[in-house]
């Protein structure tokens, strides 16, 4: 049986002994690292450099990509001609479906929580492809709404695992649905568009 006391001597024998190294090695790793990082955001007319996490420069860059991509409502040109067709064209692309379902990959803690999706599957179909009559939209003048609705199926295996305190690993085969909606406007041309 191990000693308390001796073990808390030890202790703090080990980090007087490592203190007393780093002093007298001629590193200076906190004050040296301080020094140069308050130099630097002289220099630069800025506050000293602060270490970021990248999970937050990522949060940033999925939200202009998912703002660029996928949360405008486009508004498109007449279709012309008598029989043109007005068809939905544009199914959900996989990225879509995966940035639609719940994250529940994220937010764990490596090698002790995590969850991943495996064996990925997506069915994409389409619901809904109607047209509305020409009417006025405030700042896009007069067009037509498509309703565009899509149905995806994501089937996979959600393995969650840990890999300390207590070893584990579970699989799950999973069924998610989707519901995606690619609705856009279509301007109107002609005598019967809208003043």
């Amino acid at each position: 049986m191990i000693n308390p006391g001796k073990l808390t001597r030890r202790s703090v024998l080990l980090a007087m002994i490592g203190l007393m190294t780093l002093c007298n090695s001629g590193c200076l790793v906190f004050g040296g690292l301080l020094d140069t990082a308050f130099a630097l955001g002289a220099f630069y007319y800025t506050t000293p450099l602060i270490p970021v996490s990248p999970y937050y420069s990522e949060l940033i860059e999925d939200g202009y990509w998912r703002e660029e991509r996928y949360d405008k409502v486009p508004i498109l040109d007449p279709v012309e001609g008598e029989h043109a067709p007005i068809f939905c064209q544009d199914p959900p692309s996989n990225d879509e479906v995966m940035r639609t379902l719940p994250n529940v990959t994220s937010g764990g803690w490596v090698f002790l929580a995590e969850t991943s999706r495996n064996g990925v599957k997506i069915v994409t179909e389409q619901i809904v492809d109607r047209l509305d009559e020409c009417r006025f939209y405030p700042l896009a003048g007069p067009a037509k709404l498509h309703h565009c609705h899509y149905k995806s199926t994501v089937y996979f295996t959600e393995v969650k695992r840990s890999d300390w305190p207590v070893p584990f690993r579970h699989s799950d085969d999973s069924i998610q649905v989707v519901y995606i909606d690619h609705d856009h406007l279509i301007r109107c041309a002609g005598p019967d568009a809208p003043k």
